[in-house]
C-alpha cells in the first residue's frame, strides 16, 4: 500500500472521530451493527492484551466488566467464553494490595460468572472474600489518616476512581452471598469519599484532594479559570453508580442517597455535554483539548443509557444519549480497536485516534450493552 492511500486512510480515521465530532448525530441506532462492534472490540482486545501492573489489576478489572455487562445484554457466549478464560488462568486471584480499591475490581467478574454460569465450584471466591475482609477491616495508613500528603490519603477510597472499582463489588458480593453487612461498609466508605471529594455547586467530583478548591490561589485551576474537573474520574463514579444501583435492593435504606446522587451528576453531564456527543477530557474547560475521548464518554453513555432504561432518567435525553454512543462508533477503527482513549492518568490529558487501552474497550462495551437495551 502506497504513502498516499496510507494518508489518506488517516485522513479518514482522524475525520470519523475528530472533524467529524463537530457534527450533530441523533439518528437511530442500528443494533445489530451495534453488536458486530462490539464482539469486534472483544475479539480485537483479547488478541492484544494490555496490562498496567498484572493481568488481575484495575485495567483489566474495568475491561472485563465491560465483557460482564455486554454478556448480560446479549447473552452472546463470546462473552463468557472469555470471561471464564481469564478467571481460569488468573487462578480467580485478586491483586495483592489489599488496602487498594483497583485490585479487587476484577472479582466483579468472578461474581458475575459464579453467579450466572450453571457449573458449580467453578469459580473460586476464597481470594474475593479474603482480599475484601482485609480490605475493610484490616488497619491501614490510609485508615488510620497517618498519610499527610497532597492526595488527600486520609481516607480508605481517597481517589474518585475507587468509587467503581470497590463498591460495586462489594455491593454485588453482598447480594450473592446474601450478607448485606458488607453493603452497609461499602456505604460508610462510600460517604467518605463523597464527603471528601465531591463538589456539591458543581455535582462532579474531584479526582483526589489535589484538585478541590479551598479558596486559595494555590487552587488548581483550568486555563479558564474553572476547577479542574477530569471526565474519566467523573465517569468512573457514574458508571460505578449505575452498577450498584443494579444490584442493590430496592428497599435498601441508604438507596434514596445512590439515586440522588446518580440523578444529579447525570443532569450535569447532560448540561455539559458537547454538541458533537463526546465529552472532553476536561469537563468544564473543554477547549483545553478540544476532540471527544472514549473511555470517559463511554462510561457517562453506558450510565445515562442505564439511568433511562431503569426509570431514573426521563426518556426525553434518549437522542443525547444515542449522539454519544454514534460519536462513540465512529472511533472504532475498521480493526476492532477503540480509539481516543486517554491513557493511564489522573487528570484530564489529550487522546489519539491511536491511543487505545483495554478499559477504553471495557468502556466501550459498557456503552454498547445499554444502547442495546434502549426502547
Amino acid at each position: 500500500m502506497n504513502k498516499t492511500i496510507l494518508t489518506l486512510l488517516a485522513v479518514v480515521l482522524l475525520f470519523n472521530c475528530s472533524t467529524a465530532q463537530k457534527v450533530t448525530e441523533t439518528q437511530a441506532i442500528d443494533k445489530t451493527q451495534i453488536k458486530a462492534s462490539m464482539i469486534d472490540a472483544l475479539e480485537w482486545q483479547e488478541a492484544h492484551p494490555i496490562i498496567a501492573l498484572a493481568p488481575t489489576d484495575w485495567t483489566n478489572g474495568a475491561y472485563y466488566t465491560g465483557v460482564v455487562r455486554a454478556h448480560k445484554a446479549t447473552k452472546d457466549m463470546m462473552y463468557m467464553a472469555a470471561l471464564k478464560n481469564q478467571g481460569y488462568w488468573n487462578n480467580w486471584n485478586t491483586l495483592d494490595r489489599v488496602h487498594h480499591a483497583d485490585d479487587v475490581a476484577i472479582s466483579y467478574s468472578y461474581l458475575y460468572i459464579d453467579m450466572t454460569d450453571r457449573r458449580k465450584n467453578f469459580v473460586d471466591l476464597e481470594p474475593t472474600k479474603k482480599f475484601l475482609d482485609a480490605h475493610l477491616y484490616e488497619d491501614d495508613n490510609w485508615k488510620a489518616g497517618t498519610d499527610k500528603s497532597k492526595y488527600g490519603r486520609t481516607i480508605l477510597w481517597w481517589w474518585c476512581d475507587a468509587l467503581f472499582m470497590a463498591p460495586p463489588v462489594l455491593n454485588l458480593y453482598a447480594k450473592h452471598t446474601n450478607q448485606p453487612k458488607y453493603l452497609d461498609d461499602m456505604h460508610k466508605f462510600y460517604m467518605e469519599t463523597y464527603n471528601q471529594l465531591y463538589d456539591e455547586e458543581e455535582r462532579l467530583f474531584a479526582r483526589d484532594m489535589r484538585f478541590v478548591w479551598t479558596g486559595s490561589e494555590k487552587d488548581s485551576k483550568e486555563p479558564n479559570g474553572k476547577k479542574v474537573f477530569w471526565s474519566r474520574g467523573n465517569g468512573w463514579v457514574i458508571a460505578g453508580l449505575a452498577l450498584i444501583l443494579d444490584d442493590m435492593p430496592a428497599d435498601y435504606k441508604h438507596r434514596p442517597f445512590y439515586e440522588k446522587l446518580y440523578k444529579d451528576m447525570a443532569a450535569k453531564m447532560l448540561e455539559i455535554q458537547p454538541e458533537d456527543g463526546l465529552w472532553r477530557t476536561s469537563l468544564l474547560s473543554p477547549e483545553s483539548y478540544n476532540h471527544g475521548e472514549v473511555s470517559g464518554s463511554g462510561f457517562h453513555t453506558f450510565a445515562l443509557a442505564w439511568g433511562i432504561n431503569n426509570g431514573l432518567l426521563d426518556k426525553k435525553h434518549k437522542p443525547a444519549v444515542i449522539k454519544a454512543w454514534n460519536a462513540i462508533a465512529k472511533c472504532q477503527h475498521d480493526d476492532g480497536r477503540v480509539g481516543w482513549v486517554q491513557n493511564i492518568g489522573a487528570f484530564p490529558e489529550p487522546a489519539s485516534a491511536d491511543s487505545w487501552q483495554n478499559f477504553g474497550t471495557g468502556a466501550f462495551l459498557m456503552a454498547g450493552s445499554e444502547i442495546l437495551n434502549l426502547d
